[in-house]
């Protein structure tokens, strides 16, 4: 259990680094200062509570009477905020850029080279309108390319953005490795996806799903754990925020002898921006598994039932007393407050009980479609 608590930390880190801020500077020597109307969107997103949503596997969570003999309820559901956490960073990434990109003028412009701050390569913006995408038509879309790869195989696309204005909505594609050469831990095909509409549907005030595909998973520095994708959905409702998704680990494995690696960390989490609290439950089905049914994804192979399945594998003779006294905290669901986990199974107060209650009707991506992921620029 160490090793599996170490490497997914490991992991972890590892792919934040893939979370860069973008910084763009005009090629013009007088670059215009923009103060008339934008047409880009202020926001790309939707903000998710740091109750499930951290950087850190725990910030100061309680776990409730933890000894040597238990798994801690961190090294379960905290791993889950990180996750979410992750998903998030594309949202603000997203934000990050649009943000910089507001220093121009494109409602007046087609196409401008300028000088990235970060890696201080050439980039070309073109700006297109009345554009068809995915059987849509969108009013704007802005394709950022390094222009020194504009011959590779990928064209050095680096962003993508189609989006209409009210309500905004709207599809950001990114490859990482176009925006900035100076960061990105040799993840040379790592993608990034954001569709966002802020009018929501008939269940939300407003939706955003979130895809990362082509992370690197293949080098020899790279642990068993790592995150080959990640698919996510959030939707908002007043102060209620959903988020539902998977994350593919294709070379997983509990233990170093376990047969048939490779699983998706599938979860289901509701958090509160008022309290600041949140539910979350997490299950661990095989990443070849096809099918999108709760129950089997959550409860078939929930924490529990998985991990009870590979100790008994590897040390049939652990009396029942001492297997459940160790996977005590891997009960559904997990509970937070800002700090991060609470408990597992058995509610903290009256407040999460709504909560607890909204994850029910959550389920995760199927398995198979996330492992099967791609994203890809038009």
């Amino acid at each position: 259990m160490k090793t599996l608590k170490s490497n997914l930390k490991l992991l972890l880190l590892a792919i934040l680094t893939l979370l860069v801020s973008i910084g763009l500077t005009s090629c013009d020597e007088n670059p215009e200062v923009v103060t008339q109307d934008q047409i880009l969107p202020e926001s790309f997103g939707i903000e998710i509570p740091s109750s499930i949503n951290s950087a850190t596997i725990n910030a100061g969570g309680k776990i409730n009477g933890k000894t040597e003999d238990e798994l801690a309820g961190d090294d379960i559901y905290g791993l889950l905020r990180v996750f979410i956490h992750v998903g998030d960073g594309s949202r603000r990434l997203v934000e990050d850029i649009i943000i910089a990109i507001r220093r121009f003028d494109i409602q007046n412009i087609e196409v401008i080279t300028y000088q990235s701050d970060d890696d201080g390569r050439s980039k070309t913006m073109t700006v297109e309108k009345n554009v068809d995408f995915e059987g849509k038509t969108w009013s704007y879309q802005l394709t950022v390319v390094d222009s020194d790869s504009e011959n590779d195989a990928d064209g050095g696309k680096a962003m993508q953005v189609f989006w209409n204005n009210d309500p905004v909505e709207g599809i950001a594609i990114l490859k990482p490795y176009n925006i900035n050469r100076s960061e990105g831990d040799g993840q040379l095909n790592a993608m990034y996806r954001i569709d966002y509409n802020s009018a929501g549907n008939d269940i939300y005030d407003a939706t955003m799903e979130v895809a990362i595909s082509g992370l690197r998973t293949d080098r020899p520095q790279d642990d068993d754990f790592a995150m080959r994708k990640l698919r996510m959905f959030v939707g908002r409702t007043g102060d209620v925020v959903d988020v539902f998704g998977n994350s593919n680990h294709p070379r997983a494995r509990l233990f170093p002898d376990s047969e048939n690696p490779g699983f998706n960390w599938a979860f289901v989490a509701s958090g509160d921006d008022s309290d600041n609290i949140g539910v979350a439950e997490v299950g661990l089905p095989p990443s070849a598994l096809d099918s999108d049914n709760r129950s089997i994804l959550l409860e078939d192979y929930s924490i529990r039932n998985v991990f009870t399945e590979r100790i008994l594998n590897a040390f049939p003779n652990i009396p029942q007393s001492g297997l459940d006294a160790f996977l005590v905290n891997t009960n559904p669901p997990g509970y937070f407050d800002k700090n991060g986990f609470l408990s597992a199974g058995a509610s903290p107060g009256d407040s999460w009980n709504p909560l607890a209650n909204r994850i029910q009707d959550l389920a995760p991506y199927n398995p198979l479609e996330t492992t099967n992921l791609e994203i890809a620029f038009k």
